[in-house]
C-alpha cells in the first residue's frame, strides 16, 4: 500500500514541479552551469525523499531541479549525475562478496551483466536527455500516478 501511495506522491510532486516550472520560468532559460553549490545541495536533498517507498529517485531529483529553475534537459542531466556516486558506491560495496564464496562460479555472468547494464544505462540516459531537451515530465508523472493507483488497488485486494 505504501508503494502505491509513494508513487502517487511522486506523481503529484512531478506534476507540481512541472507546473511550478511552467509558471515561474515564462520562457526564461537557465543552464546547469549557473547552479550554485547551495542550490545543488537543495536538489541533492530532494533525493532523500526517494527513501520513501515508491518515490523515484530520478523523478524527485528532476522535480527539484525544475523547482530551482533548471530547464528539463539540465534537470535530467543533473539527476543522472547525482546517481553516479550512489551507483558506484553500491558496486564497490558488492565487490568483496562477489570475489568471495557468494560469487563462486558466476564471474562470467557478472561481467556480462555488468557490460549489458552499462550499455543499457548509456542508451537510456542518452535517450532521456534528448527527450527532456524538448519535452516535459508530465508523462512520467502520469506513469507514477497510474502505477501508484494500480499498486494501491492490487495490495488492497490481496
Amino acid at each position: 500500500m505504501t508503494v502505491g501511495a509513494g508513487s502517487g506522491a511522486g506523481a503529484i510532486d512531478g506534476a507540481t514541479g512541472q507546473a511550478r516550472h511552467r509558471t515561474t520560468r515564462r520562457g526564461q532559460t537557465r543552464s546547469l552551469e549557473t547552479l550554485s553549490f547551495r542550490e545543488a545541495g537543495v536538489i541533492g536533498i530532494f533525493q532523500t525523499f526517494a527513501l520513501l517507498a515508491g518515490i523515484s529517485r530520478s523523478g524527485i531529483t528532476m522535480a527539484g531541479g525544475l523547482l530551482r529553475g533548471l530547464d528539463h534537459e539540465d534537470a535530467a542531466k543533473f539527476s543522472f549525475l547525482l546517481a553516479t556516486p550512489v551507483i558506484a558506491a553500491a558496486g564497490v560495496l558488492k565487490l568483496p562478496s562477489l570475489a568471495g564464496p557468494a560469487g563462486a562460479h558466476i564471474h562470467g555472468q557478472v561481467v556480462v551483466g555488468f557490460l549489458v547494464a552499462g550499455v543499457c544505462a548509456y542508451v537510456a540516459v542518452r535517450f532521456l536527455t534528448r527527450y527532456f531537451a524538448t519535452r516535459t515530465l508530465t508523462p512520467f508523472a502520469a506513469y507514477c500516478l497510474i502505477g501508484g493507483a494500480v499498486s494501491t488497488a492490487w495490495f488492497a485486494a490481496h
